[in-house]
């Protein structure tokens, strides 16, 4: 995954300074720009690593533990050790660049609970759609919601130890994703790799809004 943070000197500037106290908590004349963004993807994809893995605060998770009566109905091939799934949201908080904060809020994988994705992209300014190349179908429905709604996104892919690593490009004519819509290799797990997706989502949310 050394591809993936190759970049890494662009971010440490960003991670340092979340290492300290932010001076606008401590400056009342100073406001923070917050922004809404929403991490999405399929069952078991990486959503609730990456927040948990960028958040500055003790996330918010409704973990809930994977029961017999489910076995029909998620598939737990890629991810035979998976014992828990969220079934409502996660939410964590990262402070970029002093006063850019950024509220993440990891949707549920299952499509029985994607009736509460329109509230929680209610806000956003886009969304990373996390995939997997073992099961990159569970992207295409994913990808179609948020086409639908009109919701900048870029697509990252989380690689797993032990599968095979594809470019970018390879991905992206996988899943007919345009041209103009970043596709990167990352690493849920690693902080400055999902750093590196969210600065890239901010990016792009920015190239598309109008002015």
């Amino acid at each position: 995954m050394d591809s993936a943070v190759s970049d890494a000197a662009g971010v440490a500037p960003l991670v340092e300074a979340d290492e300290d106290l932010k001076s606008w908590q401590t400056d009342r004349t100073r406001a923070p720009i917050a922004t809404k963004i929403v991490v999405a993807g399929g069952f078991g994809v990486g959503k609730t690593t990456l927040v948990t893995a960028v958040s500055e605060i003790t996330p918010l998770q409704t973990e809930a533990l994977m029961t017999e009566a489910s076995e029909e109905t998620d598939d737990l091939t890629a991810t035979p050790g998976k014992l828990t799934t969220t079934v409502a949201m996660d939410f964590g908080r990262i402070t970029l660049d002093d006063d850019l904060v950024l509220y993440l809020f990891g949707t549920p994988g299952q499509q029985r609970f994607w009736f509460m994705w329109d509230d929680l992209v209610r806000g956003a300014i886009g969304a990373v759609v996390l995939a997997d190349t073992r099961r990159l179908k569970d992207c295409f429905p994913v990808l179609d919601y948020f086409e639908s709604c009109g919701l900048p996104y870029v697509v990252a892919v989380n690689h797993f130890d032990g599968t095979e690593l594809f470019e970018p490009e390879d991905v992206r004519e996988a899943l007919t994703i345009p041209p103009h819509i970043p596709v990167m290799i990352m690493d849920a797990r690693r902080r400055i790799s999902a750093i590196e997706t969210l600065l890239a989502l901010v990016a792009h949310a920015l190239e598309e809004t109008p002015e």
